[in-house]
């Protein structure tokens, strides 16, 4: 089953004291890089946090962002502790008169401290960081419901693309049958050619070797399985794997080597012409697949 990398899920959940809510956006990323903006509450929380949606996602750039409100108020809105603050100023006015500083204390210089500031929920317990969890796990379900119905569109664009691979390797060996006897006779012509009409009547049994081998070596029997192999792998990897992105990467990377190949041994403009239509659905596969999970 295939699974996008990107996608945005948000949940809420709380009880009598407070309400949670969160919100989980995810990008493209070969790894997992997860950015957590939390409260000042949960800052000792954020390595079980983290540890949390680790367990449930392995690959994307994810930004979480989580929310306390109590009674409506944001736990990030703060209050102001009065206390703090004149002892604060008292001894910014301390450090003016021992550094001989005449300067006015100014709003930003008291903004500095952030002890001076109190938050409404002063600590949380077990119980209320299980509520906290509860709407990350459930954003996080969100979250994969919609990479779910973005993977289902990235699979059918895939197929339809192996699809037409499909058809143009069925073209190349159709017109590769024979292909080899047609090298060996188009080699030979040259040949005679070459040696001019004094002996184009005459060429050995050894010249008639080289040829055949020269010829045998345009056939492109095994790299047209070896890529029809491969297109069979990729239609499995994308219907039974459960995290296929990097088998399908690497898969990509075969059909492109087999199809080079292919295009560097004949001597077939239609063959060629085939050979460019695949790599560039191959391309385009390539691309879509940096957005698997």
């Amino acid at each position: 089953m295939i699974l996008s990398m990107t996608g945005y899920g948000r949940a809420s959940a709380g009880n009598k004291k407070f309400v949670v809510d969160v919100e989980i956006k995810s990008i493209n990323s070969r790894y997992l890089e997860l950015f957590l903006k939390l409260p000042q509450l949960l800052q000792s929380k954020e390595y079980e946090l983290r540890e949390l949606i680790k367990s449930k996602i392995k690959r994307g750039k994810l930004s979480v962002v989580i929310l306390l409100k109590k009674n409506g108020i944001a736990e990030s809105e703060i209050s102001l502790d009065e206390e703090k603050l004149k002892n604060y100023i008292s001894l910014l006015k301390q450090l003016k008169k021992a550094a001989k500083v005449s300067d006015k204390i100014k709003l930003e210089h008291l903004l500095y401290s952030r002890d001076i500031f109190t938050t409404t929920l002063e600590e949380i317990s077990d119980e209320e960081f299980e509520v906290v969890k509860n709407a990350v796990i459930s954003s996080i379900d969100n979250l994969f419901e919609m990479k779910r119905k973005e993977g289902k569109e990235l699979e059918k664009d895939l197929k339809k693309r192996i699809k037409l691979i499909e058809k143009k390797l069925d073209e190349i060996e159709s017109e590769a049958a024979g292909s080899v006897n047609e090298h060996f006779l188009r080699y030979q012509e040259k040949v005679k050619q070459l040696l001019e009409d004094k002996i184009a009547s005459v060429i050995d049994e050894r010249l008639q070797l080289e040829l055949a081998i020269l010829a045998e070596r345009s056939d492109i029997t095994e790299e047209c399985v070896r890529l029809r192999s491969h297109l069979k792998f990729f239609l499995e990897a994308v219907e039974k794997e459960q995290e296929p992105g990097r088998k399908l990467n690497f898969l990509c990377q075969e059909m492109n080597r087999e199809t080079n190949t292919i295009s560097s041994k004949t001597l077939s403009v239609g063959i060629t012409h085939s050979t460019v239509v695949i790599k560039e659905e191959i391309e385009r596969i390539r691309e879509q697949i940096q957005n698997i999970e």
